[in-house]
């Protein structure tokens, strides 16, 4: 999973907004008293919308987000085309959707589905599914999506419907409130609970890889023993922060790659006379978030898939130590 990403290009004001400069914001950034005036879009995004000649400071364009104010302006923010977006057709692909009102989604991905549309996978994934289902997140950036699962993992993810919810989401997400947690299948014995606090970046030889690195971003994964099999370990982990592949990345660096596991485990799968599995044995099981409206926290659940569940079966009729 990785944390949200707020790129330039993807935004546009949804509707005009016309708004007076209090007295007091003399002296402030025009990106500093808009967020004080819309407090429902983050700073991020107000500079995007700034850069791309969507803000005026009575009638006049203005691009750069740090001109100081004076105090008593009309400030207007003008919607744009949306930009254009490569591979955002519609296509119908059915959802699993655990959950569903006005603002939000919480669905539960298969292995197996892309999130979206890149090198390799140009159609066939989670955003083009979500634009069928519902035309009106074409509105939104990444179609509401606010973070990812890989290709091969399952599990729950949440996906904004309206844009302050997308602001909201990844607000929590960047606060790390939201919890998530997961389960997955590691190779060898693991003894104890324990905590992963490693820094996850590029790995130097292997671009497409991960790995834990000096010259990484923070990552932590806390990990608890849920059964242990013979030659393998069922564990919850919870993640503080979301890097790309990091839980993946963490249990390789501690010696227990996730069954599975073709980039991380490949070296250890064939010896490891377990059961085989197609993908990493990897879900996404439970989901907590405070409501964007309601302020209400709450959580979710989906149970492990059937191909998870077959191998825990055969892993448990192997005998545990």
């Amino acid at each position: 999973m990785e944390h949200p990403e707020e790129k330039s290009g993807d935004y546009k004001a949804p509707e005009r907004q016309t708004l007076h400069c209090p007295p007091e914001a003399a002296g402030k950034r025009l990106d500093r008293a808009l967020a004080l005036l819309l407090p429902q879009y983050s700073r991020s995004r107000l500079q995007t919308w700034i850069k791309g000649g969507q803000a005026q400071i009575d009638g006049v364009e203005i691009r750069d987000a740090r001109k100081k104010l004076r105090g008593d302006e009309i400030l207007t923010l003008l919607p744009l085309p949306a930009p254009e977006m490569l591979n955002n057709a519609p296509e119908d692909i059915a959802l699993d959707i655990r959950f569903a009102d006005a603002v939000l989604f919480i669905l539960n991905k298969p292995a197996g589905l892309v999130v979206h549309p890149g090198s390799g996978n140009w159609s066939g994934t989670l955003m083009n599914a979500l634009l069928h289902h519902d035309p009106q997140l074409a509105a939104i950036p990444r179609s509401g999506i606010v973070h990812r699962l890989d290709k091969e993992t399952s599990g729950l993810m949440v996906v904004a419907r309206t844009l302050t919810a997308q602001t909201s989401l990844v607000r929590q997400l960047q606060e790390r409130s939201v919890k998530r947690e997961y389960l997955a299948v590691a190779m060898g014995e693991i003894t104890r609970d324990g905590v992963v606090d490693a820094p996850i970046g590029r790995h130097p030889q292997a671009r497409t890889r991960m790995a834990v690195t000096g010259a990484g971003k923070p990552a932590v994964t806390h990990y608890q023993v849920v059964r242990r099999y013979r030659g393998a370990t069922l564990i919850a982990c919870q993640l503080e922060t979301g890097r790309t592949h990091q839980i993946r990345v963490h249990l390789a660096h501690l010696g227990h790659p996730l069954l599975g596991d073709p980039v991380y485990g490949r070296s250890r799968a064939a010896a490891s006379g377990l059961p085989p599995f197609s993908r990493q044995a990897l879900h996404a099981l439970r989901l907590t978030l405070r409501h964007p409206v309601s302020g209400e926290n709450m959580t979710w659940e989906a149970p492990p898939p059937e191909d998870m569940s077959a191998l825990l079966a055969a892993l448990a009729a192997g005998s545990t130590p």
